[in-house]
């Protein structure tokens, strides 16, 4: 339904826009989250508001059964969309850039390949993920785009069940550092 153009990547099944997380109609939309899972500011608020309340009382029973300190950096849990177009969404918690001993990279790394492994395990065949990191946690958006791109190629060698991985950014300027800086082959 985008008006926006669309840049393909690996046969088209990477596929990068300009847009809104919450409105895109896949499988399973990618939440980054804070640790506490309860909602917070940017996307991560965004996904709650749009979502509505079946969100958080999914996450508020994640935390009580699975994560009772908080979902780590780099993990990955599934709840429904709620009041979403997606059928799903996956919350990850990304790395707070210079927060990590160095290991931003790894669990950035994490953040993709886990959300990915869970969405296969669920028979999700199409994803939209954002900008992981790159928002108020401070992760340099061309590093990051590096970072995501590896990750979601080296996906597709191990996880073939995925049609189509949307990499979503809400600025034109996320846009174009992400094509100037991505590593897909």
């Amino acid at each position: 339904m985008s008006h926006q153009p669309e840049h393909k990547f690996l046969n088209g099944r990477v596929v990068a826009i300009l847009g809104d997380i919450t409105t895109q109609e896949v499988d399973v939309i990618v939440n980054a989250a804070n640790a506490t899972l309860l909602g917070g500011g940017g996307v991560d608020g965004a996904i709650h508001r749009k979502g509505g309340p079946q969100i958080l009382i999914e996450c508020q029973q994640i935390r009580a059964t699975q994560y009772p300190k908080g979902l780590p950096t780099g993990e990955a849990v599934l709840t429904s969309a709620g009041d979403l177009p997606a059928a799903k969404v996956i919350h990850t918690v990304g790395p707070i850039y210079g927060r990590h001993d160095g290991r931003e990279a790894e669990l950035l790394a994490a953040c993709y390949r886990n959300s990915v492994a869970l969405a296969c395990a669920h028979g999700l065949t199409t994803i939209a993920f954002p900008a992981i990191s790159t928002g108020v946690y401070g992760y340099p958006r061309s590093e990051a785009a590096a970072v995501a791109s590896r990750s979601i190629e080296k996906s597709f060698a191990v996880e073939c069940i995925l049609r189509e991985v949307r990499l979503v950014f809400f600025q034109p300027s996320d846009l174009r550092v992400f094509l100037n800086s991505h590593s897909f082959s």
